[in-house]
C-alpha cells in the first residue's frame, strides 16, 4: 500500500524541467579511479549526484563528508545510495541520491569525497561552499475567497508539491477542484489538480484540513502563475494564490527517479487489521502516520516506553490518533500514560493539555479513509516539550509501545482492544528502510486540461416544490427601470429547481427577485442599473450583465468558434483592437442570507426574500439601456460575462396587453 504517496512522499522529498536537480555545487574531481559527477543540493540533508562513476578498483571506498580542511578519515561516512555502508562497488554513469546521517546537514558540509579508509586517499572530491543556498521550502500567501475558501500560508514543499495548512471550502459548488494555469488571474484554461487522495472528482467539504497535493505529470512550479480553487462548470474562482518566480525550492522524488519509500520507513505493528507506522525526520521535527483498518469509534496509538529497556505501558509518551467518519475529522492527541485506567483528574491515561504544565505538542496534518484504511498523519518536536514527553532520539534505538481500542464522541480513549505483545525496539534515525508490504500503486489518475471548451454540469435535480417567483410583467414598472445586483441561489426550491440548471451558489437578482422572467415590449427603452461589481481583480465579485440569446452566459470564457454561433443584444462592445468587453460594470450590491435562516427552511421565496439583507461597496453602479426591436428574437437571456448560469429568461412580446 503506497498510500504514503499522498502525505510523507511528498511533504519530504523534493522538479522544474527533466534537468533540474536543485542547487548545483560542482562536479567530483577525479585523484583516482576514475571518479566523476555533476553534484546538486536537493535539500538540507540531501544530495543528488548526476552520472556518478568509479571504477570500484579500490580496496576499501566510501563516501565520506566534512566541515574542516581537505578529505580525510576524520570527516563522517555517508550510506550510499541504497542505505549501506558497505565499501563502494562500481558505478558508471548513474545517477544516485545520498542522505546525511542523523543530525547532520549541508551546514556541516565544506567537502564530499570518495574515500579509502585502507591507504588513507582521496579517489576524488568536490568542494561545497560555505555560503550554499541549498533549496528549501518557501512559505506564500494563504487562500481567502468564497464559498469559505481560506487557508494558513501556502507552503511550497518541492517543485511539484503544496502543503496547504488549516484549508477550508465549503462543499456547495458542483464542479470545483484544484485548478492551475499561466496568467494574470485564474481561467478555464488550466489544469486539473488531484486532492489529496489523489482523486479528480469535484471537492468536498473541509474544516480547517491540511492537505498535500502534487502537480501532475512533469508539471511544476515554475511551470504556472497561480493555484486555485475553480468551478470548472461556471467560470468562477473560489479563491487562488499567485506562485512567486525565482523560486529555490527542492526537486521532487518524481524528477530524480527515486522511488518513493526509499525516502521513508516503515513497519508493521498488527497484520491482523493493517497498522503500520510510517516515518521520517524533518529537521528537529518528526512526522508520523498512523495505517490500519479501523471501525468508526476506534483510536490508534503509537509512542515511546515507559521503560527504556522495554514496551511498557505505564509512563508511556504516545500519540493517541482517531478520526470521525462522518465529518472527516481527524484527531492526534500528545497523551501521557500515568496509570492503566481512563484520565481522571490528573491520574490515568491522559492528554498532556490536561495535566498541570503539559500541553499538546502534536498537530495532526492530515486524515482520510482510503480503501477502508484510516491513515492519520501528525508532527511533533523531536526534542521534549514539556516534563510528560520523552526525547526522540535519532542515533539510537527505543523502545516503542502502540494500542487500538476506543474512543467515545467527546475524544476519551478506554481500556485498549488490542496493544503491542512483547518488546519491540525503533531507531528513528536509521537509514529509511520501508518494511511494510506493497500492494500496488494506485491507478494512474486522468490528466484532464481545457483549452475553451465548456463543460456542461449535470441537469440539477428537480425539487417537488420549486418557488413561484412573479414574473416581472410588460407593464411594469412603468419607469423600465430595472435594478440587478446578485445574491444567493435559493437552495432546492430555488435557481436549480427553477431554471433545471445547476447553480454555484449565486445569481442575478432584479428588483429584489431572484432570476425573474422579465416581460419587454419591442421599441420601449429599458434602463438596467447595474450593481453587480466592477474590480476584474476580485473575479468572484466582478458581474458584467449583458443581454443574449445564449442560455448559459459567461460570454468572457467562450472560444471563438461558440462566440460565432452567438448573438449579443446590450451589455458588450468592441474594442479598436478588436477585444470584446462589458459595458455594464458597477458598484458590488449582494443580498445577503442570515446563516441562522437557510434558503431550505423557507416553504416561499417570499418568505426567505423577507430574511435576507442587501450590501452595497462604496462606488457607482452601471448603467445599461436596451431598447428590442424587430430583429430581437421572442426569448433572450439576461447573463454575467465572466460566469456561466447565473441569469435566466427575458420574453419579447410585439405590444404589451396590460
Amino acid at each position: 500500500m503506497l498510500i504514503l504517496y499522498i502525505f510523507l512522499t511528498n511533504t519530504f522529498y523534493l522538479t522544474l524541467a527533466n534537468d533540474y536537480y536543485g542547487t548545483y555545487i560542482g562536479n567530483f574531481n577525479n585523484r583516482f579511479h576514475d571518479v566523476s559527477g555533476e553534484v546538486y543540493a536537493v535539500d538540507s540533508r540531501t544530495l543528488f549526484i548526476k552520472g556518478f562513476s568509479y571504477d570500484g578498483q579500490g580496496p576499501d571506498a566510501f563516501f565520506y563528508a566534512g566541515r574542516n580542511g581537505r578529505p580525510s578519515g576524520n570527516g563522517f561516512r555517508i550510506a550510499n545510495e541504497k542505505g549501506s555502508t558497505e565499501k563502494l562497488g562500481s558505478y558508471r554513469n548513474e545517477d544516485i541520491v545520498l542522505t546525511l546521517p542523523g543530525g547532520k546537514t549541508l551546514n556541516d558540509v565544506r567537502w564530499l569525497s570518495v574515500w579509502c579508509d585502507s591507504f588513507s586517499v582521496n579517489f576524488g572530491e568536490v568542494n561545497v561552499a560555505k555560503n550554499l543556498k541549498y533549496p528549501r521550502p518557501q512559505k506564500i500567501s494563504a487562500f481567502d475567497g468564497i464559498h469559505d475558501v481560506s487557508s494558513d500560508k501556502v507552503v511550497i514543499v518541492d517543485a511539484q508539491t503544496f502543503l496547504i495548512p488549516n484549508f477550508t471550502y465549503d462543499g456547495q459548488a458542483p464542479d470545483a477542484h484544484f485548478w492551475v494555469g499561466t496568467g494574470s488571474r485564474p481561467g478555464p484554461e488550466g489544469t486539473f489538480v488531484a486532492d489529496e487522495n489523489g482523486s479528480n472528482e469535484p471537492l468536498r467539504r473541509y474544516i480547517e484540513k491540511t492537505l498535500v497535493i502534487v502537480l501532475p505529470g512533469e508539471l511544476t512550479v515554475f511551470d504556472i502563475d497561480w493555484l486555485s480553487v475553480w468551478c470548472v462548470a461556471f467560470f468562477v474562482d473560489f479563491g487562488s494564490i499567485r506562485i512567486p518566480r525565482n523560486l529555490n525550492v527542492p526537486p521532487s522524488l518524481r524528477m530524480l527517479n527515486i522511488e518513493p519509500q526509499s525516502k521513508l520507513n516503515c513497519e508493521v505493528l498488527d497484520e491482523s487489521i493493517g497498522l503500520e507506522v510510517r516515518w521520517a525526520i524533518a529537521g528537529k521535527s518528526i512526522v508520523t502516520q498512523l495505517v490500519a483498518r479501523l471501525n468508526d469509534g476506534q483510536y490508534m496509538a503509537f509512542g515511546l516506553s515507559g521503560d527504556p529497556d522495554r514496551s511498557r505501558m505505564v509512563g508511556g509518551d504516545v500519540t493517541v490518533t482517531w478520526m470521525d467518519h462522518r465529518s472527516g475529522k481527524g484527531y492526534a492527541e500528545d497523551y501521557y500514560l500515568d496509570a492503566k485506567s481512563q484520565c481522571a483528574g490528573q491520574r490515568g491515561a491522559c492528554p498532556d493539555r490536561n495535566l498541570r504544565r503539559g500541553k499538546n505538542n502534536v498537530r495532526l496534518l492530515n486524515s482520510a479513509v482510503i480503501n477502508e484504511f484510516t491513515m492519520l498523519t501528525y508532527r511533533q518536536p523531536l526534542a521534549a516539550r514539556d516534563r510528560f514527553d520523552t526525547t526522540i532520539l535519532t542515533n539510537s534505538s527505543q523502545s516503542v509501545i502502540w494500542a487500538v481500542g476506543p474512543v467515545n464522541s467527546k475524544g476519551e480513549v478506554s481500556y485498549h482492544q488490542k496493544r503491542i505483545r512483547g518488546d519491540l525496539y525503533f531507531d528513528f534515525g536509521r537509514i529509511p528502510n520501508w518494511n511494510c508490504p506493497i500492494a500496488g500503486k494506485p491507478a494512474p489518475q486522468t490528466e484532464r486540461v481545457r483549452s475553451g471548451g465548456n463543460v456542461t454540469p449535470a441537469p440539477a435535480k428537480a425539487s417537488d416544490q420549486p418557488w413561484f417567483i412573479p414574473p416581472i410583467q410588460c407593464f411594469e414598472p412603468e419607469d423600465g427601470v430595472f435594478f440587478a445586483q446578485i445574491g444567493p441561489t435559493g437552495g432546492d426550491s430555488g435557481y436549480s429547481s427553477i431554471t433545471g440548471h445547476v447553480g454555484w451558489g449565486i445569481a442575478w437578482y432584479i428588483n429584489g427577485l431572484l432570476i425573474p422572467e422579465i416581460h419587454v415590449v419591442r421599441g420601449k427603452t429599458y434602463t438596467f442599473v447595474v450593481e453587480g461589481g466592477d474590480d476584474p481583480q476580485f473575479a468572484a465579485g466582478y458581474h458584467p450583465f449583458y443581454i443574449t440569446d445564449d442560455p448559459e452566459g459567461g460570454y468572457e470564457f467562450k472560444s471563438q468558434e461558440e462566440r460565432s454561433r452567438l448573438k449579443v443584444f446590450a451589455g458588450l462592445q468592441q474594442t479598436r483592437r478588436g477585444q470584446i468587453v462589458p459595458v455594464a460594470t458597477g458598484r458590488l450590491c449582494e443580498w445577503k442570507e442570515d446563516p441562522r435562516q437557510p434558503a431550505n427552511q423557507f416553504s416561499s421565496f417570499g418568505a426567505y426574500q423577507r430574511s435576507l439583507s442587501l450590501n452595497c461597496q462604496e462606488g457607482q453602479p452601471g448603467i445599461l439601456q436596451w431598447t428590442p426591436d424587430r430583429h430581437t428574437p421572442d426569448t433572450v437571456y439576461y447573463q454575467c460575462f465572466t460566469h456561466r448560469f447565473l441569469g435566466w429568461k427575458i420574453i419579447v412580446h410585439d405590444r404589451c396587453n396590460a
